[in-house]
C-alpha cells in the first residue's frame, strides 16, 4: 500500500473541464479504515481557488488515476471566508 500512495506526490490535478488545479503535495489517511481520505494539493489555480491556498480534495472526487489525477467534480471556485463575515457569526452566536 505504502508504495501505491507515494505514486500520488507530485502529481498534476486536473478538473473535469481540464483546468489545472495544483499539484499533489501530500495523502490524507483514514488510518482507521485503512484508506485514503483526501489529497492535499498545493499550488492551486487562483481560477479555482481564492488567493491559491492549498487544499484538501476528498478522494471520492477522483475520476481517473495515471500520468495525471483527473476530478470527476470540483466546486466552481472555492471561495475564503472573510474576517467581517466570521465576527457576524460570531456575534449572532452570542446573542
Amino acid at each position: 500500500m505504502l508504495e501505491e500512495i507515494s505514486r500520488f506526490s507530485n502529481m498534476p490535478v486536473y478538473t473535469n473541464q481540464g483546468v489545472h488545479l495544483g499539484t499533489v503535495e501530500n495523502v490524507v489517511l483514514d488510518v482507521t479504515n485503512s484508506k485514503v481520505d483526501a489529497l492535499y494539493v498545493s499550488g492551486t489555480n487562483p481560477i479555482l481557488v481564492e488567493d491559491g491556498v492549498n487544499v484538501n480534495v476528498p478522494y471520492r472526487w477522483i475520476q481517473a488515476v495515471g500520468d495525471i489525477i483527473l476530478l470527476k467534480y470540483f466546486p466552481g471556485k472555492v471561495a475564503l471566508k472573510k474576517e467581517t463575515e466570521e465576527k457576524k457569526e460570531e456575534k449572532t452566536e452570542e446573542e
